[in-house]
């Protein structure tokens, strides 16, 4: 650890002995365990996704599974994109570090959620990618102050490595109401049309490209997206969201 790192340490740590972070989930002190905006027995109830997993969505089957296989999620899915991954499932704790990001303005649990990413192994199958996040309308983008997408591709690349790097090629110029209630069908059809390709983006057709987003439910955004990117030339194209469900 460099001079300014260890410094950074030291004022982290004095901050948490005065004001001691909070468990995001449960409201309780978070002391000790590896994360630091969930307590050791939330973190605990944390389920990070493992092999074997469905090939388009990456949700974990259970027990032993032998070759490519799509769960019951994606059955009516017809994916334009290869394949995707995901970290954890979206449930308890790892749902509350999402909505922490998604809905209550607190980037700073982006810090837990790249312990995850890590955790979760995905990283070594995104290295050498371009990373496109999910955009956000403009006016939702304003009120939030951020694209948690964006900040998660950022950190997806980090834990890449290697000559990972973030792009946005792509805009949404639909501003959908919110999708969280709504089934498949409904989705797709708000999604027509709702994103596009940014004046003067530019595909490679050499390169590989992995779209992100905080959470795969249906894939009708994830499949929107890659639609356009499709159309625009990109041949190697996959998924990685942060959770599931």
């Amino acid at each position: 650890m460099n001079a300014s790192g260890a410094i950074a340490e030291f004022w982290r740590t004095a901050g948490d002995l005065l004001f001691p972070p909070v468990c995001v989930h449960c409201g309780g002190l978070v002391e000790g365990g590896g994360l630091r905006h969930l307590c050791p027995r939330c973190e605990r109830l944390v389920v990070v996704v493992r092999p074997p997993c469905c090939r388009v969505c990456g949700h974990p089957f259970a027990g032993e599974a032998t070759g490519e296989r799509t769960c019951m999620h994606c059955a009516e899915l017809e994916p334009v994109f290869r394949e995707g991954r995901t970290c954890i499932l979206l449930q308890g704790p790892g749902r509350a570090l999402v909505h922490a990001l998604k809905y209550h303005h607190a980037p700073h649990v982006l810090e837990d959620m790249a312990v995850l990413i890590r955790a979760a192994g995905v990283a070594d199958r995104l290295r050498g990618a371009v990373l496109v996040p999910v955009p956000l309308h403009p006016r939702k983008e304003r009120e939030r102050g951020y694209n948690q997408s964006r900040l998660l591709a950022e950190r997806f690349a980090a834990a890449a490595g290697g000559t990972t790097r973030v792009a946005e090629p792509l805009r949404r110029v639909v501003d959908t109401p919110t999708q969280t209630r709504l089934d498949r069908r409904t989705r797709q059809a708000n999604l027509k049309n709702a994103f596009a390709l940014r004046a003067g983006a530019a595909i490679n057709a050499a390169d590989r490209y992995v779209l992100v987003d905080d959470v795969f439910t249906t894939g009708s955004t994830l499949n929107a997206c890659a639609a356009v990117l499709r159309r625009a030339g990109a041949l190697n194209l996959d998924v990685v969201t942060f959770g599931h469900g």
